[in-house]
């Protein structure tokens, strides 16, 4: 197997475009919550121990999941032998050493932040993911959290509050809608996916529900007064787009997980819009 092969194997393992995403996500938080240029350092090093956890989680749970993968990712780096099941371990202690070290510099609360979540992040797989909806509840309270996180590095953990529900709540329905794609494989492994247990359907429809919640959400900073017209005509679309993928996903959940991917960066977006714009300061 040539080098190119194996690195490329060692990257796919972090979900590079995941990975990076996540860092972004930090820095929107951390943006809305106030951020000034003096705050720079502080926020590189928030987004880099983001970066570097998300790529250590996606890669041990490569690691946990590997028989599963066998089933519902075949392509993925350890199931066509890309990297062997101990290099992937390896390789997220070391990945999982590059956050802690990156959060050094933060203030105590971000780096109470990063702990526990480092903790969520290892124990996923192994006990949380073959639990009824637990395992969607930590993944989407870790997603939320990277805004908690960018505005805790600043010294201002509920600065970005709404925008960390809504993106819970949106990556909530995300999640059910993976595990009903997921179905397959998580049935051959013995898992107690919610899908599993309650239905397909069943779950679908709460997906749905909490979607709405979330669109909900995204209306209090324009009602708030907070955030203007500019943020209005952006999280709008976001929604819509995330409310279509909802109606989507009993008839192909594949394609509706990948809109709601893209509602959500959306959304995320009119945040930065709206505090790019915003007249009045406050919590957001």
């Amino acid at each position: 197997m040539s080098l190119g092969t194996r690195a490329r194997g060692f990257a796919e393992l972090t979900r590079p475009g995941n990975a990076v995403a996540a860092g972004v996500l930090t820095f929107t938080g951390a943006f809305v919550a106030g951020a000034s240029p003096s705050d720079a350092l502080v926020v590189v090093a928030a987004m880099l121990a983001t970066v570097f956890a998300t790529g250590a989680g996606n890669a041990i749970n490569d690691y946990f999941d590997r028989d599963i993968d066998r089933i519902n990712r075949p392509d993925r780096p350890i199931p066509r032998g890309a990297v062997t099941a101990s290099e992937a371990k390896w390789f997220s202690i070391a990945l999982f050493g590059g956050a802690v070290v990156s959060a050094f510099v933060l203030p105590v609360f971000a780096i109470a932040i990063a702990v526990v979540n480092l903790v969520a992040l290892l124990a996923y797989t192994e006990f949380f993911k073959g639990l009824p909806g637990v395992g969607n509840v930590v993944v989407a309270a870790l997603t939320g959290s990277t805004f908690l996180f960018g505005g805790a590095a600043i010294g201002e953990p509920l600065g970005a509050v709404v925008l960390c529900v809504l993106a819970a709540l949106a990556t909530l329905t995300r999640e059910i809608v993976k595990d009903v794609e997921d179905i397959g494989g998580d049935r051959e492994e013995g898992l107690r996916t919610l899908p599993i247990v309650v239905g397909e359907e069943a779950s679908l429809w709460l997906g749905a529900v909490v979607l709405v919640v979330a669109v909900a959400a995204s209306a209090v900073p324009f009602v708030w007064g907070g955030f203007g017209l500019a943020y209005l005509g952006i999280v709008a679309p976001a929604d819509a787009v995330m409310l279509a993928a909802a109606v989507r996903s009993f008839a192909d959940p594949a394609a509706a997980q990948r809109r709601l991917k893209y509602g959500m960066f959306l959304a995320a977006f009119a945040f930065i819009v709206g505090r790019a714009t915003a007249q009045t300061g406050g919590t957001i």
